[in-house]
């Protein structure tokens, strides 16, 4: 009997036996509409929070006058702020899941705006410090939050595009703050600043109102609440804020309070860590520290802290202290800090598709170490003309720090820690700009007495060059020609000569500013470096965990 004959394959089903074991791509998750408002809300949030931290920094001069308040006291206008937002940033993520995401976020953002409003009626010290502290509690709220919501609203792959925005609210807050606060300060009154803040505020309400779900409260958490640990949270952190705000001025270990404080919080701070890795259901889980890619992270974030924070003030102060700007002067050259990041950030979920974010990351830190660089000789002569090109290259290098940074540390994080990771990266880098700032500013200082020193042992009354040098500033003083002889003899020339010795005293300390702030530009630039060297340890984030989705 004849075989029978095979049947020949339709090109149909040709086709399905090529393609049958051919490995298929993952599909690549699709983000809603409402998933993208939800995101961009959440992010308005942050650059609202973040925004009010730097646009005061401009104007305490004229808020210190109108409420009362000394230079030192008037520094707790911002340390209050500081200290409450330090505090709120541990707790989000407990209490956004007790009251749900979107209740939570909701009061927090009207509690926000009501004390925002509230400051501009302030008119004592007192009530300043009381309404700046409700703030900043409400404020640090929204921080971690936007963070977050990135987190647990996109998936994996559109991580990279998520952190390009937080990113562009937390590196532009700080650059466009200190200009707008300057501009409204001098050409209306200090109470427009604190009006700022309604404008994003209504933008997140309406968008977090229509974007996010409503979720029962889990009120029976409050019963079997962490309390005793977020106790000692608060007391560590709060006492810490202090020391590192007041230390300067108030000489550090020599000061009966800044030993007594710097004591609490760190016994304060030891307990709370003890109860939160020894709790089966810790208020933030600190555990996620040993992990190894969010631990080195989180350490590189603490540096990352002290750049994005240290450097800014230092810009400002230097302008400020040696160059004598402006608050508006000093704001718009701070604006070229931030105006090219926007170019750059959007290109970030493209880099990092196609370059190890491991290598960005180093980059991104040479690259601001290069910029350290170019202010370490500061001369008398060297304002806009050399901050503004070394503002722009830093500008140039922390999206490529920042971006994968935040990626890299967030991969293969759970939803459900989601919001411990971003409290606990959030906070760490604040700790670096508080840590940074104090010690920054105990650096120049220190650096700036030193080098005052060395330069007046060779600065005598008794230098024939010193004495013709105090008779020819007299006689610039009086504006007439005397002989010199008759001028380093004459008692009538005495109280020019003193202010001529004074115009002396002043250009050494001049100069020792300027050799104590390009010392302490060099010093960041090395711990830059150092940090650079941090991220060649870190691991290779999981494919799709780090670009923006194939």
């Amino acid at each position: 009997m004849a075989a029978p004959r095979r049947r020949r394959p339709t090109i149909g089903r040709m086709s399905t036996e090529l393609t049958a074991d051919r490995p298929t791509a993952p599909a690549v998750p699709q983000v809603s509409f409402r998933q993208w408002v939800a995101v961009t809300g959440a992010v308005f949030g942050a650059f609202m929070a973040l925004i009010n931290i730097h646009v005061t920094n401009a104007s305490l001069a004229e808020i210190e006058g109108s409420i009362g308040a000394t230079f030192d006291e008037g520094s707790w206008i911002v340390t209050s702020y500081l200290v409450a937002e330090i505090i709120a940033i541990p707790l989000t993520a407990w209490f956004a899941e007790i009251f749900s995401m979107r209740r939570f976020l909701l009061t927090c953002t009207v509690i926000f705006l009501f004390f925002s409003v509230a400051c501009s009626f302030a008119h004592s010290l007192t009530e300043m410090i009381v309404l700046r502290a409700f703030q900043g509690a409400a404020g640090g709220v929204l921080i971690p939050i936007a963070f977050q919501i990135i987190i647990t609203e996109l998936p994996q792959a559109k991580h990279a595009i998520g952190m390009s925005l937080f990113t562009i609210a937390a590196t532009f807050a700080p650059a466009i703050g200190p200009p707008i606060g300057g501009w409204l300060t001098d050409n209306y009154s200090w109470h427009w600043i604190f009006y700022l803040q309604l404008v994003p505020g209504a933008a997140l309400i309406g968008s977090i109102a229509w974007a996010l779900d409503s979720q029962p409260m889990k009120l029976w958490m409050l019963r079997d609440g962490d309390w005793f640990g977020i106790a000692t949270m608060a007391l560590g952190l709060g006492c810490l804020q202090v020391v590192l705000e007041e230390g300067t001025r108030k000489d550090w270990f020599g000061s009966p309070l800044i030993v007594k404080l710097s004591f609490v919080s760190a016994i304060a701070l030891a307990v709370c860590l003890t109860i939160e890795l020894k709790r089966k259901k810790p208020f933030i889980n600190v555990r996620l520290l040993k992990r190894y890619n969010f631990g080195i992270a989180s350490l590189v974030s603490f540096v990352f802290g002290i750049a994005l924070f240290g450097l800014g003030f230092l810009v400002a102060q230097y302008l400020q202290q040696v160059q004598h700007y402006s608050a508006e002067q000093v704001g718009t050259t701070i604006l070229w800090y931030g105006l090219p990041q926007l170019a750059i950030i959007p290109l970030m979920p493209w880099l990092m598709k196609r370059i190890d974010p491991r290598i960005l990351i180093v980059a991104g830190f040479v690259v601001i170490a290069i910029s350290c660089f170019m202010n370490d000789s500061l001369t008398a002569d060297s304002a806009r003309n050399i901050l503004i090109p070394s503002l722009i290259v830093r500008a140039l290098g922390q999206p490529l720090a920042m971006v994968p940074l935040l990626t890299v540390a967030t991969a293969g994080i759970e939803r459900a820690q989601a919001g411990s990771a971003s409290g606990l990266f959030n906070m760490m880098r604040n700790l670096g700009g508080a840590v940074g700032t104090a010690s920054l500013v105990q650096m120049i200082s220190v650096r700036e007495r030193f080098h005052s020193e060395r330069i007046g042992e060779a600065v005598t009354i008794f230098d024939p060059a010193l004495q013709h040098r105090l008779v020819d500033g007299t006689r610039h003083f009086l504006g007439v020609h005397v002989p010199r002889w008759e001028a380093l003899h004459n008692g009538a020339f005495g109280y020019f000569r003193l202010q001529a010795l004074g115009v002396i005293d002043e250009t050494i300390r001049r100069e020792a500013f300027l050799m104590a702030y390009s010392e302490v530009f060099i010093a960041v630039a090395v711990s830059l470096l150092v940090c650079a060297g941090l991220i060649a340890i870190l691991r290779k984030p999981p494919s799709g965990a780090a670009g923006g989705g194939h």
